[in-house]
């Protein structure tokens, strides 16, 4: 079965839990629409909106890589949503993925079964 509400989906193509996410919602059914912040960037907009709803401090990815490997001062400086939007912005790989944008507006963060379960009975 096939749903006709999109939802769409950010993230890398070669993350693991992108990879999830993605297998997840195609065994379902789920019409995706992918944006690969590697190729397209991050969307200023859509970053506010998440800033908004879920908060920078979950956005913001403190346990991988990309952060791991930023310098001291450049991580003493993230200290609210201007400074943790500014670093999202250059260095869009310290995003914690997949931020799904689900039909209803919702935003998520990162991927659980459960989660996407309970919302996946919003796409009909």
């Amino acid at each position: 079965m096939s749903h006709p509400v999109a939802l769409t989906l950010y993230g890398i193509p070669n993350c693991d839990t992108v990879k999830k996410a993605r297998a997840w919602l195609v065994e379902r059914g789920v019409a995706v629409t992918f944006h690969d912040f590697k190729k397209q960037g991050v969307p200023a907009t859509a970053l506010d909106a998440w800033i908004a709803q879920v908060g920078w401090e979950t956005l913001l990815n403190r346990s991988g890589t990309t952060w791991r490997k930023l310098d001291d001062a450049t991580r003493a400086a993230v200290t609210d949503a201007a400074s943790a939007r500014a670093l999202m912005l250059a260095q869009a790989s310290v995003i914690k993925r997949p931020v799904v944008q689900w039909p209803d507006g919702r935003h998520t963060v990162g991927f659980s079964p459960e989660r996407f379960d309970a919302l996946g009975q919003l796409l009909g």
